[in-house]
């Protein structure tokens, strides 16, 4: 007679090697855009397509889905509940998917993440068409596989976050598009911040690296459980709670690139080291949602990293690590340099109150891709018609403009609109955080990051993902998805920097 705890113990044992395949999967992606070498690329991409497809079967064979049955008409607590819950929404995606066609869209974004790279660096748009068209092909024909109600996107934006619809986010962004582009026209109608003295100077390389890896330390990031490299577009991968991988990348003339990379990508991990130890390699040792990522990743770039207590702490560490080419530099100029709105064509690179609208281009795009309204020779001119329509500036190449962001080399569509919603939550989380720690901006200003780290872990990290992701904001802060928040934290912060009023 089998018991619950041998049901249990055989879905452990499956759960583990879940994650086996899926770490090791994360391994190949990591070193493909960190050290592997060119000609690696075609082995890589079959590599990642075969434990692709070894995962797959493991999800769809009938086995697991008699253990779920089974686990499911037993009385769980809620930990082994959720796993369950997980567990069955994965494999209920995945029986809808046929072997052949993971096998096919795992070696599309193998190639593609390779093609991405290369026509980057040749900046021809041209040599990364074949692949991006065989990654969109790939893309279509999933979310018509999987099928979800309401409209093909819904199937790929679903993936990254649960129970999110077009339906919903579609107005939540115009009512944000509207507030931000008000919010611009006011910035742009006022006298505009001066310049940082410090643009036309050369930080080296080295320096920049030693500052970023201080920073990681500072901020809470286990570098005995985790690491930093370089690569095109900073990332951070997971191979296990124990080894976390960031990277960045570093540009002598604009210092401010590598540490707000290094800073965004340490909230991600952040986030990572924080699950409980007791859920890895399960499904609850993650994130509920890419929304509720980003606002880790946000909320310390942004809020924390682009605050002037932040910069009172820094800019005496700007001096000492850069003697020669920071010696007169002031927090107040830093905090201006990092807080000035200017509408531009990087979204890596755009302030807080443009970066949004940088997102829902890219929306826009994805939607029109998926609808059939757009095919992918048509990208490059529709993506210079939305930056000039929308922020004035249309990119004089590719490189600047469609080739900007690895995403779709990777086929991860309905990705983007996480940013936001990263975001909106990250606001959301601060408040929250601030009515528990009225003294929050004064840590800061002393480099005490462990508060607010604390707070987090307690509230958003150890959960994991027992609760759905806006479950998690609603019991945390008291509230909802709700943009207003966000706009009152930028407008309260950008009426004091520039005057308005």
């Amino acid at each position: 007679m089998t018991t619950v705890d041998d049901t249990w113990s055989e879905l452990t044992a499956r759960m583990r090697g879940f994650a086996d395949l899926s770490n090791v999967n994360a391994l190949l992606g990591w070193d493909q855009e960190t050290y592997m070498p060119l000609r690696g690329s075609d082995a890589r991409a079959r590599q990642m397509a075969t434990m692709r497809v070894i995962r797959h079967e493991m999800l769809v064979n009938p086995r697991l889905g008699e253990l779920l049955d089974r686990a499911g008409d037993e009385p769980l607590d809620r930990p082994r509940q959720e796993m369950v819950r997980l567990l069955r929404r994965d494999r209920d995606r995945a029986v809808k998917l046929p072997p052949e066609f993971v096998r096919r869209l795992a070696l599309a974004e193998g190639r593609g993440a390779v093609a991405w790279r290369v026509a980057r660096e040749e900046g021809d748009f041209a040599l990364y068409e074949p692949a991006l068209e065989e990654i969109i092909a790939a893309k279509r024909d999933e979310a018509d596989l999987v099928g979800l109600d309401g409209e093909r996107y819904d199937a790929l934006l679903d993936q990254f976050e649960p129970g999110m619809r077009v339906a919903r986010l579609e107005p939540l962004l115009a009512l944000l598009r509207a507030e931000l582009s008000e919010l611009l026209a006011a910035i742009v109608a006022a006298p505009q911040l001066e310049q940082a003295p410090f643009e036309q100077r050369l930080f080296p390389d080295a320096q920049q690296w030693d500052l970023t890896m201080r920073l990681l330390g500072d901020l809470g990031f286990d570098l005995t459980a985790g690491r930093q490299d370089r690569s095109a577009h900073p990332f951070t991968q997971t191979m296990a709670l124990g080894d976390i991988r960031v990277t960045t990348r570093i540009d002598e003339r604009h210092p401010l690139s590598g540490i707000y990379s290094t800073v965004h990508e340490a909230g991600h991990g952040l986030y990572e080291q924080g699950f409980e130890p007791r859920f890895e390699d399960t499904p609850l040792a993650a994130a509920p949602s890419l929304g509720l990522h980003e606002s880790q990743s946000r909320l310390w770039e942004n809020i924390v990293g682009r605050s002037r207590p932040f910069w009172d702490h820094y800019a005496p560490v700007m001096r000492e690590i850069f003697p020669d080419v920071a010696a007169d530099i002031t927090a107040e100029q830093l905090y201006v340099a990092c807080n000035r709105v200017q509408p531009s064509l990087i979204r890596v690179e755009a302030d807080e109150v443009t970066y949004n609208l940088h997102i829902l281009i890219r929306f826009e795009l994805e939607l029109a891709l998926m609808r059939d309204q757009l095919e992918v020779a048509e990208l490059p001119g529709a993506w210079g018609d939305a930056y000039e329509r929308t922020l004035g500036l249309r990119p004089e190449n590719d490189v600047l403009g469609v080739m900007q962001d690895i995403h779709w080399s990777h086929g991860s569509f309905g990705y983007f609109p996480t940013y936001t919603l990263g975001n909106l939550y990250s606001a959301l989380l601060w408040d929250a955080y601030c009515k528990d720690d009225p003294a929050a901006e004064d840590h800061i200003g002393a480099g005490e990051f462990q508060h607010v780290l604390g707070w987090m872990r307690e509230h958003v990290h150890k959960a994991g993902a027992i609760d759905q992701g806006e479950d998690l904001i609603r019991r945390v802060t008291g509230s909802g998805l709700d943009h207003a928040p966000f706009m009152q934290y930028l407008w309260a912060k950008y009426r004091t920097l520039y005057n308005l009023a």
